[in-house]
Order: structure tokens, then sequence, then C-alpha cells
């Protein structure tokens, strides 16, 4: 595949600062897939490479890695590429398989094999549409046009995207976990990937979010991974929709839920990590921010360790061992870890109406560290 043109904007300067290769989103690859079945519906010819024309304007070519005419129907596959991006969805086989419809029926969407299905509201897309979203959907139907317009057609078809493979691909992504069933969903907004962007991720924990509000929910959890979830899960017995898989993103759960209040904010984590927000980073990952065990030092000397304790925790090797220096002697740093970071995250969220506990874990999933639900939201 080639690029045909620039990026342009924000993600053009950031491949350019990055020197990664970009990628396409599997919106791209279906809009490619799309626009070579059409034009073989109605020419008796693939065109290979495919090109399209993105939002922003760029044009990439696309190679076919599959193709099949039939009466009526046509179908192309094109292989995503994500560029230097550790997408997994890297290599998979994006199909398109376009049918012809009667005069008037406009453009209709299905979801063929590994292309989920919407089940809960919440999400850009009705419940019980294809997970194919909102502006995947305005290049395909835009490309239909554009084919119909240059051989004669109509415009009036079926698309079916499928992805070989999809469902178990799936299992991998926020799609089980936000009601989207049955396989991947048809995403992009720009048709290109930037390599190693975290917006996939933010943007995943805010659909989180809307779910969770659009179902009724009152009480959300912002986990760093799946023991934490487990955890929360057993505390609270909340359901799955509920837990948002945070990551390292404490910030992006704190500033979207500032925006879209829910009575209740749980945050469930590792020691070390809520370390961190307790310091007050937002961003928690150990390549922007480290465990300052000197600041531990200072917090267990509020609760009572003796100086020579505060400097045995200062010269700790990990955050894990200093606090099991303070579970030896008796000093709640577990406790004081879980209330400072609660106190950091309601200074994120600015007097919203959302109540804030913190519990802070071992690699186990022990509760090492908890606090008490404060903030102006109901307890």
């Amino acid at each position: 595949m080639s690029a045909g043109g620039s990026p342009g904007g924000g993600r053009d300067a950031q491949l350019k600062h990055t020197g990664l290769r970009p990628g396409w989103t599997t919106g791209a690859c279906a809009t490619a897939a799309t626009t070579a079945a059409y034009t073989a519906l109605l020419t008796g010819e693939f065109p290979d490479p495919v090109t399209i024309t993105l939002p922003k304007g760029g044009r990439p070519a696309f190679a076919l890695a599959a193709e099949e005419l039939g009466s009526g129907a046509a179908m192309a596959g094109i292989v995503k590429d994500a560029g230097d991006d550790p997408d997994v969805t890297h290599g998979a086989l994006v199909r398109s398989t376009v049918r012809i419809l009667p005069a008037g029926s406009g453009v209709v969407f299905r979801a063929g094999q590994g292309v989920g299905t919407v089940t809960l509201p919440g999400l850009p897309l009705e419940v019980g549409e294809p997970a194919i979203n909102p502006v995947p959907r305005q290049m395909m139907r835009a490309h239909v046009a554009e084919v119909a317009a240059a051989h004669g057609g109509t415009g009036d078809v079926e698309i079916t995207v499928s992805v070989d493979h999809g469902e178990e691909i799936a299992r991998s992504t926020w799609n089980p976990r936000i009601g989207i069933l049955g396989g991947l969903s048809i995403l992009g907004t720009t048709g290109i990937v930037v390599p190693y962007s975290c917006s996939a991720w933010i943007d995943s924990i805010r659909r989180g979010v809307d779910v969770a509000r659009a179902a009724g929910l009152t009480h959300v959890a912002g986990c760093t991974g799946s023991t934490s979830e487990k955890t929360v899960s057993t505390l609270y017995d909340l359901p799955e929709i509920a837990l948002l898989d945070m990551g390292d993103f404490a910030g992006a759960v704190l500033k979207y839920i500032r925006r879209h209040p829910v009575d209740r904010l749980t945050i469930c984590g590792g020691f070390a990590k809520l370390s961190k927000l307790a310091a007050g980073h937002l961003d928690l990952h150990s390549a922007r921010s480290q465990v300052d065990k000197g600041f531990l030092a200072d917090l267990a000397r509020t609760g009572g360790a003796s100086e020579a304790l505060a400097e045995e925790i200062a010269t700790a090797n990990t955050g894990l061992a200093a606090l099991r220096l303070c579970e030896a002697a008796g000093v709640p740093l577990g406790d004081l870890v879980a209330a400072r970071s609660r106190d950091e995250a309601l200074a994120v969220l600015r007097g919203a109406p959302v109540a804030v506990d913190v519990v802070c874990i071992d690699r186990a999933g022990t509760v090492v560290g908890r606090s008490s639900a404060a903030g102006p939201g109901p307890a």
C-alpha cells in the first residue's frame, strides 16, 4: 500500500516527530474493499490497486488480497497494514461484499463474519446495528456514490463487511465489555493509524463511560488491569460494563467523568501505580512517571513512621518493598496512598458531583490500602 498523499495536521506532525510508519484503519480498508467490489460489479474488472480519498484529503492505494465476482454481488479483500503501531488487527483480512439492491434502497450495512453487532446503548450506533462506525460509513457511502456516478450505477447497494478471524481477535479488545458482540468494530475517523497513539485507548475509556451511563449505572470503576478488575468486582459486585480498563490513563478517566459525571467512581489498581497518582501524576506509565520513594517516606511519616523507617522507605528498591516495610512496622502506608490518590482525583474532578474511593492492591489482588468515599456525589 502507498500513501499517495500526506495525512496533514497534527497527526502528520506526530508522525514526522516519531519517524514511525503510519498504517490504515479498518474503516479505510473496508472503504477500499467496497470501492473495488462495487467497481467490479459495474465494470466487470477489479481495480488493483484501488485508491480512495481519506477524510482529510490523502489518497492511499491498496493492493487487493482477495476478489470474487458473481451475479449481482462482488467481494474484495484487503490486508490491514497498521504500520509501526502494535494494533491487534494488523494483518487481518478485511472483506467487503457488495450486492446490488433495487433503486431507492440506498446503502445498507451488514455485519459479516468477524464484525460485531451493537447490543448495548451508549455507543454512536443504535442497538442491533453492525459495529461499523459513522465515519467509515460516510466514507463508504461517498465512494459508492463516486463509483456509481463514474460507471452508471444507482448507488443502491448492500455492503457486508467481514474480518477473517475477527471474532477471535475481538477478544483482545474492549468490544465484549461495551456490548459489541461477535467480532471487531470497523473504526477510524481519519483513515490513518498513528503509531503508538494513546488516542484509541482513551477513546475506549470514554465509550466505556458512555455505555455505563446509558445503561443507568451510577457507580463505575477505573481499573489498571485484569487483577484490579477482579478485585473491584468482588468488593462491589459491579457488572462488567461498569469496569473501565483505564490502564495508565487515570487522567483520561477523571477528565471525562468530570464532564460526564456518575454518582460514584472507584479507582482500583496496584499500589505502586496508585502511589504515582497520589503524588499528582495522571499518566501512570513507567516511561512517563516513576514511583517516588521520597514521597512515600514523607507520607509514611504522617502515619507515624519513625525517621529510621522513613529512611529505609526512601531507599527501598520498589514501591512494594516500601509497603512491606510499613506493614511490618504497623504503618498504614497503603491506606495513606489510597486517601491521597482519592484527594488528587477529587482535585481533577473540580467539584463535579462524583464521590471517589480508591482501592490499592498487590500483584495477587489482595487489598493493601483503601480509602473511604468522599466528594460531592453520594457515598
